[in-house]
């Protein structure tokens, strides 16, 4: 795969004062998924299908890895992207990182939107950091 013609992953890194296996639950649970991201029917299971509420309808994904509590990924929705938390116990405290990737050329168009994946991606990096940096953290330590 040539990666100068897709656009790069978006990483967004917090330190939640909260310990591992509370985020995990946060991150890896229907309701604490919909606290901070989007309305879901997920369930923490390898190859289980399920949806996400996006403003543009139902999103459907899969859980393609999980490795409890310090790893989660699915696909999600029909443009190739894969969401990805990575977590890190340390201590007291847990490094959450999140991975969205499976960006295709800048150009290319994303149905749902009608809009090119460089737009779509400046969006989501945006509200990424949002969910990341503000939401999650008020959902984990409030």
């Amino acid at each position: 795969m040539d990666n100068q013609n897709t656009l790069q992953d978006i990483k967004q890194t917090v330190i939640l004062e909260a310990p591992i296996q509370k985020v995990w639950e946060t991150v890896s649970t229907s309701d604490g998924i919909a606290s901070w991201f989007m309305p879901n029917d997920f369930q923490p299971e390898v190859g289980y299908e399920f949806h996400l509420q996006s403003p543009f309808g139902p999103s459907p994904c899969k859980v393609t890895e999980l490795d409890p509590p310090h790893r989660l990924s699915f696909t999600w929705d029909t443009e190739g992207w894969f969401a990805t938390f990575i977590l890190k116990d340390l201590g007291n405290k847990t490094e959450f990182t999140l991975i969205h990737g499976g960006w295709q050329h800048p150009d290319a168009i994303v149905q749902k939107a009608n809009q090119k994946s460089s737009v779509i991606r400046d969006t989501m990096e945006k509200g990424w950091i949002g969910i990341v940096q503000e939401r999650l953290p008020k959902v984990v330590e409030g």
